[in-house]
């Protein structure tokens, strides 16, 4: 049985629906902001602190979407899976790589290219924004 770690994600389109992906220093795969859950935390709670850590930005309160609970291989450590709570946000300013971003993307779900993405984002990210 794979080891779980519990993460929430945000999805962020900007005004062409494209979806903002970043990627992790020492990682190669691309993913959504967020992360890890820290305890006593809930995981809007988390959504708050991680997207105010690594793109400087807070949310728009009354923008958050609940888009449900989801499950699909870890990126970035082998062997182990991901349970993410994602939730759908605008950001109430540009965002900007901090902390442990490396770098960011502005991604077209109907075509990606040649970008390395995460199961998650590759798997049900690209699949919601593609049908909403």
């Amino acid at each position: 049985m794979s080891a779980v770690i519990r993460v929430v994600a945000a999805v962020v389109l900007d005004a062409r629906a494209h979806v903002l992906v970043v990627r992790k220093r020492g990682t190669t795969a691309f993913m959504q902001p967020g992360g890890k859950i820290e305890p006593g935390e809930t995981p809007l709670q988390a959504l708050h602190r991680e997207i105010a850590e690594e793109l400087g930005a807070g949310i728009v309160a009354d923008s958050v979407r609940d888009l449900g609970h989801h499950d699909a291989a870890a990126a970035n450590e082998p062997g182990h899976r991901v349970a993410a709570d994602l939730f759908l946000v605008e950001l109430d300013g540009p965002p900007s790589a901090a902390a442990e971003i490396a770098e960011m993307a502005w991604i077209d779900p109907h075509a990606p290219g040649d970008i390395e993405l995460a199961p998650l984002t590759r798997d049900t990210v690209l699949e919601f924004v593609r049908v909403s």
